[in-house]
């Protein structure tokens, strides 16, 4: 069971090994998809923290009043983490700008003249964040502005550009951002392919920075040499990239690129920069709220548009070497505290690429000195405190620190907990030896009651001994399933990826009574949902 789970479960790229799509996002932002299956499956918890009657109190304690546990961060920029926090002089601006009244457009215009200086960009536009700068990029591309076609948008009938090209290594979770608009994505995974899908209706190709869009034949490079041939838009998705100036993803032939604003920039979690070609910067701004249509709701506010301006200001101040220094020094600091716990080692691995451009410490060691798995130790920082958020996809006898995120003395007590966990492990879960109390094998007709809906799935389970394989018939599609039973205790564990990478996992959990099992469904990233599976009859007999 345990290979399977580490397997099947926990599908994040290691070193020198291959990225996979799913894998290549995961380093680029802000998931935390994979995380909450396995590893993190028990860290989320169940019920919302009862809010304190005191109610929100200002202060160091802001979060602990309404009875949330803040968090160390030493696993990176990640949004379920809350990402980054904001630069002193980004908390100023913000702050100067909310006591005034301003006409946004004109803002905005402001704000994209001074990014185009700062930047070295034909033009600048703040965002509600990477993921809308990349909707309100698509769109200037396929309505370039228009008001007629706008007030349409999604519907795309009738529009004479309504095709993105995405090659099939920068297919991932984000891209919806661009499906939002209504666009039909055309793949294509050779130089052959993406000559054939530039046509009439193209009306942008979309790549999404890494590893990935500089290795096989279709780099940013080629694939922007082919599009300008046929005058079709490229963007760029860096959203956890460091900014460079000049742009080299422009300079490489891009159009477009856009950046998250709550990552390494350090500035609003919610905001976000377009750069590039000024008419079509000008015309996502039309495309954008507050003006009235589909995206309305992706509104940034005076506050976050000054807040964001600031942060590229300061990231062209900012000393990244001594930042840089700051983050080694954090880990040295760590590796010379674990490693005086008998068989622990530590290794420095340098960043690859812009993306979350850090330098990650592993720690490994001996099990046989230190009797708790990467998972375990991970998990039990997470949950106790002063609580620690670490990188997801710990080894069987390792973890990792990220330095990224981390404040000033973190370092101090992550090396702390880290050495008194490992000198006295958390005691494991008591092993079950109960023998199954059914054979599950057959058709099960499953019920599941979401926060706000419900709906029909069905498994189809083969049981030998107290392991279960089968599959999982699920709203849409069918993925594989394996699980166990151990005396009426239930735990069924599916998973399925979309080919855009967004990845739906279930982990089924329950009590068996008679011919019905009712418990839990956790969905990781999206929370849990309650189930009941019954047998199906056929014909009045069991199935």
């Amino acid at each position: 069971m345990k290979a399977f789970f580490s397997k099947h479960l926990f599908g994040f790229a290691r070193k020198n090994e291959p990225l996979t799509t799913l894998g290549q996002a995961m380093l680029r932002r802000d998931v935390f998809r994979g995380s909450a299956f396995g590893l993190f499956a028990g860290l989320l918890p169940s019920k919302a923290a009862a809010a304190p009657t005191t109610g929100l109190q200002l202060g160091t304690s802001i979060y602990q009043s309404i009875g949330v546990k803040p968090l160390i961060n030493a696993r990176g920029t990640f949004t379920i983490i809350s990402g980054s926090t904001m630069l002193p002089e980004v908390r100023r601006a913000m702050t100067e700008a909310s006591q005034h009244y301003v006409h946004i457009d004109e803002l905005m215009a402001g704000i994209g003249a001074r990014l185009a200086e700062l930047t070295q960009a034909e033009w600048g536009m703040v965002t509600c964040g990477c993921s809308s700068a990349i909707t309100h990029a698509t769109a200037a591309c396929i309505a370039g502005g228009n008001a007629d076609l706008h007030v349409r948008i999604p519907n795309l009938e009738g529009f004479a550009k309504t095709e993105v090209i995405i090659p099939n290594h920068s297919r991932n979770v984000y891209d919806a951002a661009v499906r939002a608009v209504g666009a039909t994505i055309v793949e294509a995974g050779t130089i052959e392919e993406f000559e054939a899908a530039l046509g009439p209706k193209t009306a942008m190709v979309y790549i999404l920075a890494g590893p990935n869009a500089e290795a096989g034949p279709l780099t940013t490079k080629v694939i922007c040499e082919l599009a300008r041939k046929r005058n079709v838009p490229v963007f760029v998705d860096a959203a956890a990239e460091g900014l460079t100036v000049p742009n080299v993803h422009l300079q490489a032939g891009a159009t477009l690129v856009a950046y998250s604003g709550g990552k390494c920039m350090r500035g609003p979690q919610t905001a976000g920069v377009l750069l590039g070609k000024k008419d079509l910067v000008r015309a996502a701004w039309v495309h954008s709220s507050p003006h009235h249509g589909f995206a309305r709701s992706m509104k940034i506010g005076k506050e976050e548009a000054i807040g964001m301006l600031m942060a590229v200001e300061m990231w062209l101040k900012r000393d990244h070497k001594a930042e840089w220094a700051q983050w080694t020094g954090r880990l040295d600091h760590v590796a010379k505290r674990v490693t005086t716990v008998p068989g622990v080692s530590t290794e420095v691995r340098l960043p690859e690429g812009l993306s979350n451009n850090t330098p990650t410490l592993v720690i490994k060691w001996d099990p046989t000195k230190s009797n708790v798995t990467g998972s375990a130790l991970a998990k039990h920082l997470f949950t106790t405190e002063p609580r620690i958020a670490l990188p997801t996809g710990a080894g069987p006898n390792s973890i990792q620190v990220v330095p990224y995120m981390m404040a000033p003395g973190d370092e101090k007590i992550v090396a702390d907990r880290i050495v008194a966990t490992l000198r006295s492990p958390p005691p494991e879960a008591p092993k079950s030896s109960d023998a199954p109390a059914a054979d599950l094998s057959g058709r099960w007709d499953v019920q599941i009651q979401y926060l706000a809906s419900s709906s029909a799935h069905v498994l189809h389970l083969k049981q030998s001994s107290g392991q279960i394989e089968g599959t999982h018939q699920g709203d849409f599609v069918s993925r594989d399933l394996k699980g166990f039973i151990e005396g009426n205790r239930v735990r069924l564990l599916s998973s399925f990826t979309e080919r855009h990478g967004d990845s739906l996992q279930f982990e089924f959990s329950g009590q068996l009574t008679g011919d019905e099992i009712s418990g839990i469904l956790s969905m990781g990233e999206y929370l849990e949902a309650k189930w009941t599976a019954k047998r199906h009859v056929f014909g009045g007999r069991r199935g």
